[in-house]
């Protein structure tokens, strides 16, 4: 699954970025009118509060501060409502041509709630979520979100908002039956001896035990650690094909610390990437180069799908069973 760029721009798409040339050149000009207007408001108003108030100095630098707050949003808006058009125009454009489906709002569902058990995303205060892709990919369901989560640091003056995640959330069906929760993570994350004596013997999540799993495949070791509640099982689902996807995920997104989780018959990634499907542009040359940059994205999502896919050669049967047996050879 890969979107023609060439096509998209030549065709329904292209002309209809075409036709946003005006509205962008509007949503400018009244972007600067207002900001003119409101300085023109917002002068007199300081020059009273900083000459003729006889309040206290902290309080008269917080009152400009949110003056010049609320006049930068103010001016701000047209161009931040244009931007936001043409990005839901790109993106769904985008995922029309790839048979999938684009909302910027979404809800979160199951699989958020098991990256939140299994702490593959940080604890926070604050959460934001936005640009939700979904559909199916090499006939499974997927579903792919931005979330960006924030903590309250600091006290009294000092407190202030700090960005704990921001990153990409992928839930993907899996191909196969399996029975086991098997969580893949960074190595480090979860250690014994207070940090000391290398990875945990297991770790606990909501009551759910997950045992270390020493891998079979030692040149990852450097990279990942594995745990999980059925060891057999999970030497299976960790194959080196799926961590090699797992890695150009995170190669294509721009991103590090990917992890993953096996459970409930799909699979959860998280990936920290920053702000990803920023395709409004304010300056039409760019519109190519970012659709293209999406449908990069989306290419080596559609990559990871396949990978995890394993019936997608007819291939059947449990797992377990064929861990059992000790048949690994299907997935590489």
């Amino acid at each position: 699954m890969q979107a023609n760029v060439e096509a998209l721009m030549g065709g329904e798409l292209g002309r209809w970025l075409s036709q946003q040339v005006e509205m962008r050149k509007v949503a400018k000009a009244k972007a600067v009118r207002r900001l003119s207007l409101g300085a023109l408001g917002l002068a007199p108003v300081l020059a009273v509060l900083w000459l003729w108030l006889g309040w206290p100095l902290p309080v008269k630098f917080v009152a400009t501060f949110f003056g010049i707050i609320v006049l930068l949003g103010w001016s701000s808006s047209p161009i931040m409502k244009a931007k936001r058009a043409i990005k839901v125009g790109i993106n769904s454009a985008i995922a029309n041509s790839l048979g999938i489906s684009y909302s910027h709002d979404v809800e979160p569902g199951p699989g958020w709630e098991q990256a939140r058990t299994f702490q593959l995303v940080p604890g926070y205060d604050r959460s934001n979520f936005e640009d939700h892709w979904f559909g199916t990919i090499e006939g499974r369901d997927f579903s792919l979100y931005e979330a960006h989560l924030e903590k309250q640091r600091g006290s009294g003056k000092d407190r202030r908002w700090v960005t704990v995640f921001r990153g990409a959330l992928i839930e993907l069906g899996f191909g196969r039956e399996f029975r086991s929760t098997t969580l893949l993570q960074r190595k480090g994350k979860h250690k014994k001896w207070w940090g000391f004596g290398g990875p945990a013997d297991h770790a606990t999540f909501q009551g759910h035990r997950l045992d270390y799993v020493d891998q079979v495949h030692p040149e990852f070791d450097d990279a990942f650690e594995v745990y999980s509640d059925d060891q057999v099982e999970a030497r299976v689902l960790l194959h080196p094909s799926y961590i090699e996807r797992l890695i150009e995920i995170e190669r294509t997104f721009h991103g590090d610390e990917v992890r993953a989780l096996f459970a409930q018959e799909q699979v959860v990634v998280a990936i920290e990437s920053g702000n990803l499907f920023e395709s409004g542009s304010m300056d039409a040359s760019q519109d190519e180069a970012r659709v293209a940059e999406v449908a990069r994205q989306f290419g080596s999502m559609a990559r990871l799908a396949m990978a995890i896919n394993q019936n997608e050669r007819g291939r059947s049967g449990k797992v377990r069973d064929d861990a059992a047996r000790g048949d690994t050879t299907q997935f590489e």
